[in-house]
């Protein structure tokens, strides 16, 4: 957002709001941002994308989450209005992490949400129902290994921030691992799949 104004506007079954604007009549599931969070406010086609996708999985509601490269918190938010019980938001980024926290609090999720600054390994390796990551290809392919590990049998992925040029690299190191390919997003830049692992 870089510091500009934006007034709410829907994606799917959500409805982003800046701090401090009332919930617009219709209202979606409201998403509640920060006036700082330079880490993304939903208009980026990558994060439309995963909001369009994250309703469509199943058995998110009480589900185990992790969001990797959180930035302003926007996919962990998503999902626990979704109902997920437990989401991890981490992010390297010390300005992101503390994004994440202030919206968090914004919509009241720090029950639910919880924000870590640092890498993977910060993280507890109990696997999850659900991990997200709308993040850099350079990092989804090496990381590759991990987050379908970190993915329990029968969990899903959720994947964004793919240059259209590197969706067939993702879509064979994640299919090569084991993971079906549930649902994509092909954008005029970028690429968005929903992966499963099997059970």
């Amino acid at each position: 957002m870089s510091g500009r104004k934006f007034t709410p506007f829907a994606i799917g079954a959500f409805t982003i709001i800046p701090e401090g604007f009332p919930a617009p009549s219709p209202c979606g599931l409201p998403l509640v941002l920060g006036k700082h969070g330079a880490f993304g406010s939903g208009e980026h086609e990558t994060t439309t994308s995963c909001l369009e996708l994250l309703p469509t999985i199943p058995g998110i509601g009480g589900c185990r989450a992790l969001d990797l490269g959180s930035g302003t918190g926007i996919l962990a938010i998503a999902a626990a209005r979704l109902g997920a019980a437990e989401i991890a938001a981490i992010d390297l980024e010390w300005a992101a992490a503390v994004s994440c926290q202030e919206n968090v609090r914004l919509n009241e999720l720090d029950a639910r949400v919880f924000t870590i600054c640092g890498e993977l390994s910060a993280i507890s390796f109990d696997p999850f129902d659900l991990v997200m990551a709308n993040i850099y290809v350079d990092i989804l392919l090496p990381l590759a290994g991990q987050l379908v590990t970190l993915t329990r049998p029968g969990g899903h992925i959720l994947l964004s921030g793919i240059p259209l040029q590197d969706k067939f690299d993702i879509c064979r190191r994640y299919t090569n691992l084991g993971c079906t390919v549930v649902d994509s997003r092909i954008m005029e830049d970028f690429a968005t799949y929903l992966l499963s692992r099997p059970l």
